[in-house]
């Protein structure tokens, strides 16, 4: 078969592409597709050293795509008056650029230190043997909603300081940003997204004002009264975006890497002798994220003609970058589509980003993995898949688990 048999947004292609991503690095790295907008070109980009030069480049490569995600609110009015219910969208960590760009991730990354982090080992600990306590007597479990959905809901309610009771509203606010940005959904579905938005942004915007009057030690209070030398502190509409990007990315890709980690754990069962220190299963845990990468891919927009290798580019084509297909290039990692625990160049993986949007909550999700399998692998042996087998999502933007049944056995 050719790359060109293939059509990219094929519901089976999005959750089995690796083929395909296999023929486009050899064939066409930089490959033009349908695009979902009748008037811009759609490029879709495979290669890792063509990924990185348009995360390095800014400039022509803009990272604001929102037009993109506002789809077809532009021309519905339903749409446009649910919206109006809410705050506007706003560009700021995922959608904007330079200069802008900066004054965002300083004033989030005095939320996110090194130190808050590190502060959330006994929580993250605590929460991971509740859970499998829930199951572990069972001997079995579907994964992805006993264990990879809750753990870092909790903890990212927990970060937000938002109580337990609401753990179900998050998870449904955090669905509709997702199915927003996979773009494949029916008029309903949008009309129900749209909603969801506006749901969320006036609950946080409660939760903001009793923080102005009442800070605690949460990160909407480090986010209201963040102020950084010459930055303006944020308003309402700039912070529940940056709420709404820390849900997403504190949750989905998380619950996306626990479940796919366990599934590869499960498939290759003679790796797991190999995970016995903390430096071993912290490998693991790259290794995961390049293998399964939870966000598969991102939008760029060009913003002046270029070329790319020997592409033209017109200014306003659409490019899609995928780092799942960068994270197996075989120019980078030999032998990327084989699991292997000891892999020396791992963490030259893209699954955080690259550059100026490198993720802020990396150091958080690399830790609640790392604790997760810690403690799974001390309680759990011998994990296999269930009958059931497992399942996964079709989504342009996020790779993800349906659900995923196992098997095991207790460790005496």
């Amino acid at each position: 078969m050719k790359h060109s048999d293939y059509n990219f947004f094929d519901p089976e292609v999005l959750v089995n592409p690796y083929e395909f991503y296999k023929l486009a690095q050899e064939e066409a790295p930089i490959m033009e597709l349908p695009s979902p907008r009748n008037n811009a070109k759609l490029f879709l980009v495979t290669r890792y050293d063509l990924v990185i030069e348009i995360l390095k480049n800014t400039k022509i490569f803009s990272s604001n795509f929102s037009t993109l995600l506002a789809g077809s609110y532009e021309i519905d009015d339903e749409l446009q008056q649910i919206s109006a219910q809410g705050w506007p969208q706003m560009n700021t960590l995922l959608t904007a650029d330079p200069p802008e760009h900066e004054r965002f991730r300083s004033l989030v990354n005095k939320a996110f230190t090194s130190s808050r982090v590190n502060k959330m080992n006994d929580l993250i600990e605590q929460i991971v043997d509740e859970l499998v306590e829930c199951f572990i007597d069972r001997n079995k479990c579907e994964f992805v909603s006993e264990f990879a959905v809750p753990l870092p809901i909790k903890v990212i309610a927990q970060q937000l300081g938002v109580p337990q009771a609401d753990l179900p509203k998050l998870k449904q606010w955090s669905d509709a940003f997702i199915a927003r940005l996979g773009h494949m959904l029916s008029r309903e579905e949008e009309i129900e997204c749209a909603k969801n938005v506006v749901a969320f942004q006036h609950y946080f915007h409660d939760v903001m004002e009793s923080r102005r009057k009442q800070p605690q030690d949460d990160l909407i209070s480090d986010l209201v009264q963040a102020n950084v030398a010459e930055a303006q502190s944020l308003d309402t509409a700039e912070l529940l975006s940056i709420i709404q990007q820390i849900l997403v990315a504190g949750n989905e890709t998380v619950t996306s890497a626990l479940a796919s980690g366990m599934l590869l754990l499960a498939k290759n069962p003679q790796q797991i002798e190999l995970l016995q220190t903390d430096t071993q299963i912290d490998n693991f845990v790259e290794e995961v994220l390049r293998m399964e990468t939870p966000t598969a891919g991102m939008w760029r927009v060009v913003t002046q003609d270029t070329k790319l290798e020997d592409i033209e580019l017109k200014a306003g084509s659409l490019v899609m970058i995928r780092f799942d297909a960068a994270n197996r290039d075989p120019m980078k990692f030999a032998d990327g589509e084989r699991l292997d625990v000891c892999r020396h160049n791992v963490s030259n993986h893209l699954s955080f980003g690259h550059g100026i949007h490198f993720c802020v909550g990396a150091m958080l999700a690399r830790k609640e993995m790392q604790i997760a399998y810690k403690r799974l692998l001390l309680r759990l042996k011998n994990v296999r898949l269930a009958p059931e087998d497992y399942e996964y999502i079709p989504n342009v933007l996020i790779r993800g688990l349906k659900h995923l049944y196992i098997e095991f056995d207790k460790v005496a």
